[in-house]
């Protein structure tokens, strides 16, 4: 499991990172005291460093100097900051890559998901979901269960993917038609109701039952340990 810590400040927008992390099967923290941050890094060993410009005592740049005395570990920087001037000096300060604030969450898995595979080559050690003894495997797009491997539909995959990226929580309907139209598919709620009956139609005879549940009037949750 790849490990990526976070220098951000805004205990809002770092308890965010961590979670959507948590979600695509990172291990995520944050920083916790500003003073000593090459410590906690240290102590750490992150894969990755997420780092913001802007930050109590000293700021990002310093704290990516530091790192670069001795790490060639990636590092990410976010900020609003986002002028050409900050982007320019963040990736001679030794940078691999910047977001502006503020940002898509899906732009952040797939940075950092890039710089992870230039850096580890992580073909080899893929990024996967879990639920109920299923894995869903989000670089081969493919899921198995008790060692056999699940044909899914693109529909029931894009469907499955955003239910298990919010395991356990209720998704709206209308969450799971935009996950479907980003297959370029046309999706009203006849077509996503259909479809769900298919991913559940699968799932049952590969032996998984009852992990999708209907929330009426609401939407679905795929409830697992």
């Amino acid at each position: 499991m790849y490990r990526i810590i976070v220098v951000e400040d805004d205990k809002g927008i770092a308890d965010g990172i961590c979670e959507c992390l948590g979600r695509w099967g990172m291990e995520a923290c944050q920083i916790r005291d500003f003073l000593r941050v090459m410590e906690e890094i240290r102590g750490y060993e992150p894969h990755l460093v997420i780092m913001d410009i802007t930050l109590p005592y000293m700021s990002g740049y310093h704290w990516c100097t530091e790192i670069r005395k001795n790490s060639s570990v990636p590092i990410l920087f976010i900020s609003s900051a986002a002028d050409n001037m900050n982007m320019i000096m963040a990736m001679n300060m030794g940078a691999d890559d910047f977001i502006p604030k503020p940002f898509d969450q899906s732009v952040l898995v797939a940075k950092v998901r890039a710089l992870l595979r230039r850096t580890y080559d992580y073909g080899h050690d893929p990024f996967t979901l879990h639920a109920a003894g299923a894995v869903l495997n989000t670089d081969e797009n493919t899921l198995v269960y008790n060692g056999e491997k699940i044909p899914l539909s693109r529909n029931e995959y894009r469907i499955l993917l955003t239910l298990m990226q919010n395991k356990n929580k209720v998704v709206s309907r209308e969450k799971l038609m935009e996950a479907l139209w980003e297959t370029d598919a046309f999706v009203d709620e006849n077509t996503l109701t259909v479809n769900i009956g298919r991913l559940r139609k699968t799932l049952k005879e590969a032996g998984i039952r009852d992990l999708i549940k209907t929330r009426f009037g609401v939407g679905y949750i795929l409830e697992a340990d």
